[in-house]
């Protein structure tokens, strides 16, 4: 089993966690877009596999996961693109996508191009916390760290959600979907420390963040600043010409981060 690099992206103060949507607006751009977030300070990657009933996205990241199957994007293009990353970064990566393209292409046969391939981590926002058991398994062999959500809940759930957690944790900022918010009112200063008393996993806060100020002061408090949406709107504004964009943005929210240190 190949050790996994997720705990090398919160080495240096808080991550910054840049998502994009495999393929779009194609995969040969979307690896370029990658390598210009590395190159603006990411220290980890999520790369969404597109998939035609993403449940947990908003409008901005469900138009890219369209764009992303209308261009061609396929399961297996993803691993080809990650393989090639992989000869130019050592940037963790996770995926993010949904049990059914998983399931599709066979947990077993899944998992082994993950570790294959240098994938480290996946998220699955639809595998409820109380039937990971049968993935846990096979991601362990292989390598790949079952990322667990933790949504705005009951203190009961969060403390047996993070016990069993791998890579890091997934603090989900507000209920409902993916895209960008003006103001987050969860208390996620408790929600932090419900988690650090039940495990010593790094913790990132997602969904909705995409200012300066909100980077800042989330990075204040957590392991990591997780950022999707607003990206994939560069993307999509800019479309093959995206990399600078969205290069310059992710250096101005790493920048606006370390002004706590």
């Amino acid at each position: 089993m190949c050790m996994s690099k997720i705990a090398n992206a919160f080495q240096n103060g808080a991550a910054f966690i840049g998502f994009v949507t495999g393929g779009d607006p194609s995969l040969a751009k979307s690896e370029e877009i990658i390598l210009a977030m590395v190159r603006g300070g990411a220290d980890l990657i999520e790369i969404g596999i597109p998939f035609s009933d993403p449940i947990a996205e908003g409008s901005v990241i469900q138009a890219a996961n369209l764009r992303a199957l209308a261009a061609g994007a396929t399961v297996d293009g993803i691993f080809a693109m990650v393989r090639c990353l992989r000869e130019k970064t050592q940037t963790p990566i996770v995926f993010l996508t949904y049990l059914n393209p998983v399931h599709h292409y066979g947990y077993e046969a899944f998992f082994a191009r993950c570790e294959e391939t240098g994938v480290d981590g996946i998220i699955l926002p639809d595998l409820p916390f109380e039937e990971q058991e049968e993935l846990r398994g096979i991601t362990a062999v292989h390598g790949v760290d079952l990322i667990s959500l933790i949504a705005p809940t009951s203190a009961q759930r969060i403390a047996r959600i993070a016990a069993q957690a791998r890579g890091f944790l997934y603090l989900v900022s507000s209920m409902g979907v993916t895209g960008v918010r003006s103001e987050i009112t969860t208390d996620l200063s408790a929600m932090l420390a419900l988690v650090r008393e039940a495990a010593r996993l790094p913790a990132a806060v997602g969904f909705g963040i995409h200012s300066l100020a909100q980077a800042k002061e989330i990075a204040r408090i957590a392991d990591g600043v997780i950022v999707g949406s607003a990206i994939v709107k560069l993307v999509a504004q800019y479309g093959d010409d995206a990399a600078e964009a969205v290069e310059d943005y992710v250096r101005r929210m790493k920048a606006a981060m370390t002004q706590n240190e």
